[in-house]
Order: C-alpha cells, then sequence, then structure tokens
C-alpha cells in the first residue's frame, strides 16, 4: 500500500503567494516540486497569505479559515509589512511568537516539521531607489532578529534567505516585473533550501 501524501501549509504574505509571478513558481511550489522529485509523496500546498499583509492580518485570515488540524509541513515568512508600515518591533515580537506557536500546533506539535524563513530585504530593490537603503536595511535586520531569536527558543527550522536577497536585487533576472518582488529564479533557491532542509524528514 502506497504512503499517504504529506500536507504542506504556507503562511505569510506576498512572498509566500509569489506576487507578480505564476503560482508554480512560488517558492512552496517548487519546493513541493522537488520534494516530488526525490521521492517524496506531497500534496499540492495550501496557502494562506496575500500581499500586504502584516503579523495581525495574517492571524485574523487564519482564525477565518477552515484548516486540516495538522500538516506534516508548515512554513511561516511574515513581517516585511510590519517593517514597511513603520509598526513597532515590539508588536511585532508578541504577534510573531503567537503565530509561531500556532504554527507549531497545525504541524501537530512537532517544531521539527516547521520552517520558518526570514523577511527578504526589498529596500535593495529597484523599487526602493528613492528610498534610504541603508536604514530599510537596519531595520529588516532588526525585525529579522527577533523572529530567528523566536524561532530558536521554539527549535524550528530558519532559513535566512535574506542576505541572497540583497546580492540578487541587482540582477533583474531574479526579481519580477514590479522590480520588487522575487522572480521565479529567485524563489527557487529558497525552494531548494527549503526542501534541502526537510527532505530527510520525510519518506
Amino acid at each position: 500500500m502506497a504512503d499517504p501524501s504529506h500536507t504542506y501549509l504556507a503562511l505569510g504574505d506576498s512572498y509566500t503567494i509569489g506576487e507578480g509571478v505564476p503560482l508554480h513558481e512560488s517558492f512552496p511550489y517548487q519546493a513541493v516540486q522537488m520534494l516530488r522529485k526525490a521521492g517524496k509523496r506531497f500534496h499540492a500546498p495550501e496557502i494562506i497569505a496575500k500581499t500586504g499583509w502584516t503579523t495581525d492580518e495574517l492571524s485574523a485570515a487564519i482564525a477565518q479559515t477552515a484548516l486540516q488540524p495538522t500538516y506534516d509541513l508548515v512554513t511561516l515568512l511574515i513581517g516585511v509589512n510590519n517593517q514597511y508600515r513603520g509598526r513597532s518591533i515590539e508588536e511585532y515580537a508578541v504577534q510573531f511568537d503567537e503565530l509561531l506557536q500556532q504554527a507549531i500546533t497545525f504541524a501537530g506539535n512537532q517544531p521539527g516539521h516547521v520552517v520558518v524563513l526570514s523577511i527578504p530585504d526589498w529596500g535593495a530593490t529597484p523599487f526602493a531607489a528613492d528610498r534610504d537603503p541603508q536604514k530599510i536595511a537596519t531595520a529588516i535586520d532588526a525585525f529579522n532578529m527577533i523572529n530567528k531569536t523566536i524561532s530558536n527558543n521554539y527549535k524550528v527550522h530558519y532559513l535566512d534567505i535574506t542576505p541572497g536577497t540583497r546580492t540578487s536585487a541587482s540582477d533583474e533576472s531574479m526579481l519580477a516585473p514590479d522590480k520588487l518582488h522575487p522572480s521565479g529564479k529567485e524563489y527557487k533557491r529558497w525552494a531548494e533550501n527549503l526542501a534541502t532542509t526537510v527532505g530527510g524528514t520525510f519518506n
């Protein structure tokens, strides 16, 4: 009898849905394709994410969505819009902690089945040409220090994809047409990191 397929819940914002690129080029979809090619049986990812969402808006959407009791893999990438809107780090710390606890619950209380991705640096992109890139980078680093510390506290996987978004932002092939969000080529790097990180967890 074949093993049942694994389930994957992706929580986030525009970076999770893949704003500006076809859905199959988003990192959750690319990661599932990679895991399948490695012989892991996965359903298509279930995604709760929307462009512009902050931590509290993601929480509200989760509360209003009928979900499975548990998932085999859960990813969380959230916070860029908190930073963009000038929301406080203190508020982010509290709300991110709550979201991560929820993600672990969705993963059947198995922290090893949860992956947090760091916040990309949008300030390095052409979209932010009229902004202060160093100020944005400093703010992004501060938010990422919070989500990494909380992730370590709960012993979940943490993927620091931020440095790559800073070096690739000058390469137009790594950006979507809006010159802000990543292209499928950049998301592929995230997906490879994700698939490698969790691949050994699944049959």
